[in-house]
């Protein structure tokens, strides 16, 4: 696992470079109000959070989702609405009506675009989707979640790249390519799920080695989710681990796994971690 020395690129709104805490989509909060709650506790390095009422806003406001959104922005932390990318299969005009309700209902700061393309391809469409999303909210905090690393050309297009969502099992082995040395932390995001409360440490130090600036690590396994896929590979279908040639988008990358959506067993330990103070 290199350590992948940053050079330069435009910085994000994630503490100037501090690592932190992206939270890709806690259960409905009034099946999770712990979970939510815990996001406003004061000294939590809390990056954004993703609010998805009904796989993307819903057909009409949601005053519990409402009132969990108006917490954290009035704890001074950032929500993204979810928007699912389907790797591209969904019409842009869909997305956007998408994006006009979280913004008039819920006051998002951003989106996160989950099952985003990888490919080159894809390229322009995703381009001319974040435009017309910052159209919606005057500007505001994009993430794409690619879920593995993707044709360089993205990092242009938001603020910030999901380049792993995966399981312990994979992250502990995985690898970053070169070109994310051009880009500063910020830049970069890892979602891990299954991590196990002794390797909690070694999980940062991968991220910190990889130049992740925001994390989110959970002891937490979904039972639906094969989390012993190991065929892991980048937007070029070059694997990270020996021996397997899968396409990207073999690989379920979605941000919407039953294992994000409870607190981590070790919640505690890694606000401890990574809050305010830390060094790193």
């Amino acid at each position: 696992m290199p350590h992948l020395t940053r050079t330069g690129g435009r910085l994000s709104a994630t503490e100037e470079g501090r690592l932190g805490i992206g939270v890709p989509g806690y259960a409905h909060p009034l099946l999770a109000p712990v979970e939510w709650a815990e996001l406003t506790r004061p000294g939590t390095p809390l990056h954004w959070a993703v609010l998805n009422v009904a796989d993307g806003p819903g057909d009409c406001p949601d005053p519990h989702c409402l009132a969990a959104a108006g917490r954290l922005t009035n704890a001074g932390s950032r929500v993204l609405g979810h928007l699912d990318l389907a790797y591209g299969t969904r019409s842009a005009g869909e997305l956007v009506s998408e994006a006009r309700r979280f913004f008039d209902w819920y006051r998002v700061d951003g989106f996160f675009l989950d099952r985003c393309p990888v490919g080159p391809a894809e390229l322009p469409a995703t381009r001319r989707l974040a435009a017309a999303l910052g159209a919606v909210l005057d500007g505001g905090f994009l993430v794409l979640g690619h879920g593995v690393h993707p044709y360089p050309g993205y990092a242009e297009v938001a603020d910030q790249l999901v380049t792993f969502t995966g399981a312990w099992a994979d992250y502990r082995w995985s690898q970053a390519p070169e070109w994310t040395a051009e880009h500063p932390p910020e830049r970069f995001a890892h979602l891990v799920h299954g991590v196990p409360r002794g390797h909690l440490e070694e999980a940062i130090r991968i991220a910190r080695w990889q130049g992740a600036g925001t994390i989110f690590f959970t002891d937490r396994t979904d039972r639906t989710d094969r989390t012993d896929r190991t065929d892991r590979t980048d937007w070029a279908g070059r694997t990270d681990r020996a021996g397997r040639t899968d396409r990207a988008d073999d690989v379920d990358r979605s941000a919407r796994n039953g294992s994000f959506e409870t607190l981590p067993g070790f919640w505690d330990e890694i606000v401890s971690r990574v809050g305010p103070g830390v060094s790193e």
